[in-house]
């Protein structure tokens, strides 16, 4: 074989143009100690708080205290499989889920992976999980109602998109429900709705699907699942996902609804963490900085101002008290960061006043402002006379004999708590709720029986549909009650109650 020298040269300098030298620097450290979820890994100098690390078995970790000879992280998984020795890798990149409109309709972990068996989610975006919320100037004043189709909420408790509203109660008093009612009734409102699930039963998650599957809810909801047998610091990233995955609706101008059921596990999964980091305890066991663990989650919720695309992320975070207790710890902290709350109660919900609303601690700190002109009109003393009930029934308890206008007063509170109930997964457009408040707000249901006024509503709604569809109509499109609708609705109402109380 014989080579000529040329070509050995020209190859030879081929090679050399080709040549590249690569030097790839992969910051690593070795883990030192782990268990219950939680990695000591020393080495990791130019580690960054937050940032995403990189397990063995392709098992992701979290970097949360930067201390002065290691790094304590939380393991976003499992840690089968992990041992002390082991290398873990930087990653230069904080923790980020899939957005966009494919996650619509489906169930996903806090890591946005589909865990519902309808096959991977086809994105290409992705966002970070801790985003720092809008400021002063990029928002505005909360002053679009969002409809929850419960009518002793929309009218006394109005909630308004941007606004955080808290659902608070003891376990088993309807809070899921009352969220449940409010996803269901914004089917066909444009709004995007996101329910995050942490620290529940996966069978209570499963039944919750499909509860808004069969109402055709799932359409327009994403379900964000932390299931109780997962790692505390997946229930703990659950919330800041699933508001994430609602950001990237509100910058595109969309209306968001996100439910957070419930930030008390919450807590409690955030408790476990720092206990497991050896961060030191505060008040009931909770770490120092629980209170901006969701005062940062529950500020991204606003309205954002019309520069940005008027976008809304409205939050109805849950929190479970324990025997009514709303001065413990993390429901103070709720309590001070949100626009109001909706106080749920025991004794209502065992008497069958369902939603076991109470009325007196309940408050939205929106107001009017949030409500249409029609539901101001009838909605104005209801609250008053309420409250004027509640005080008369607990003297009346006694005996005493009540003068004539207390009994009215106590007949005509009677017909407003019946008013007030609704069966569950039923909500009611607005016009509805305006047109049966004005009757037991206005005195035309004092001749009903207290038994029949369920009943009375029923049919009602059916008259009028059948024989006035105008009323409804015109309260929709007018927003408001004007002198001939009223006098519309006065007629029909009286119209009606004569075939009604002849049934008898």
């Amino acid at each position: 074989m014989n080579i000529k020298p040329e070509e050995i040269t020209s190859i030879i300098k081929q090679e050399i143009q080709k040549y590249e030298s690569k030097i790839e620097t992969v910051d690593s450290g070795t883990i030192i100690n782990i268990g219950d979820g939680i990695a000591r890994v020393y080495g990791l100098n130019e580690c960054m708080a937050g940032e995403l690390l990189e397990f063995p078995n392709n098992v992701m970790g979290m970097a949360l205290n930067l201390e002065q000879d290691n790094v304590g992280a939380v393991i976003l998984g499992s840690d089968k499989g992990i041992k002390e020795g082991d290398i873990v890798k930087r990653t230069g990149e904080v923790v980020v889920v899939p957005v966009g409109d494919a996650l619509i309709g489906r169930v996903v972990n806090s890591l946005g992976q589909a865990i519902d068996g309808k096959g991977p989610i086809n994105t290409t975006e992705h966002r970070p999980i801790e985003l720092i919320a809008p400021g002063v100037i990029t928002r505005q004043s909360v002053k679009q109602p969002l409809q929850t189709g419960l009518k002793a909420i929309d009218s006394m408790i109005p909630i308004g998109k941007g606004q955080r509203e808290l659902i608070i109660g003891d376990r088993q008093t309807g809070k899921t429900a009352v969220a449940l009612d409010t996803i269901i009734n914004q089917k066909g409102q444009n709004v995007i709705c996101i329910y995050v699930a942490i620290g529940q039963k996966q069978s209570t998650v499963a039944h919750l699907v499909n509860t808004l599957t069969a109402a055709g809810s799932m359409d327009y909801t994403i379900v964000v699942a932390s299931s109780a047998s997962e790692s505390a610091p997946l229930q703990y990233i659950a919330p800041y996902a699933g508001c994430t995955m609602g950001e990237h609706f509100m910058a595109q101008g969309k209306d968001v609804l996100i439910v957070y059921d419930d930030l008390s596990k919450h807590a409690v999964a955030y408790r476990t963490m720092s206990l497991l980091l050896r961060r030191p305890p505060g008040r009931e066991a909770f770490p120092g900085d629980v209170f901006y663990v969701h005062s940062r989650l529950l500020e991204r919720a606003a309205k954002l101002s019309d520069a940005l695309g008027g976008g809304s992320l409205t939050a109805l975070p849950i929190i479970e008290t324990q025997a009514g207790d709303v001065t413990a710890y993390i429901p103070t902290n709720v309590i001070s960061i949100t626009d109001g709350q909706i106080f749920l109660e025991s004794d209502l919900f065992n008497q069958g006043q369902r939603p076991a609303v109470n009325a007196g601690i309940s408050v939205s700190r929106v107001g009017g402002s949030a409500q249409i002109k029609a539901m101001k009109q009838v909605s104005g003393t209801l609250r008053l006379e309420l409250a004027q009930y509640r005080e008369l029934a607990a003297f009346a308890q006694f005996g005493s004999d009540l003068d004539k206008e207390s009994k009215r007063r106590l007949d005509k509170g009677q017909r407003l708590l019946q008013i007030l109930r609704q069966p569950q997964y039923a909500p009611m457009p607005v016009e509805k709720q305006v047109m049966i408040l004005f009757a037991g707000v206005d005195n035309h249901l004092m001749d009903v029986p207290v038994d029949r006024i369920r009943e009375f509503e029923d049919k009602f709604f059916e008259f009028t549909d059948t024989h006035h569809p105008e009323i409804k109509a015109s309260i929709a499109e007018k927003k408001a009650l004007t002198d001939e609708i009223k006098a519309n609705l006065i007629g029909a109402i009286t119209e009606f109650k004569k075939v009604f109380l002849a049934e008898e």
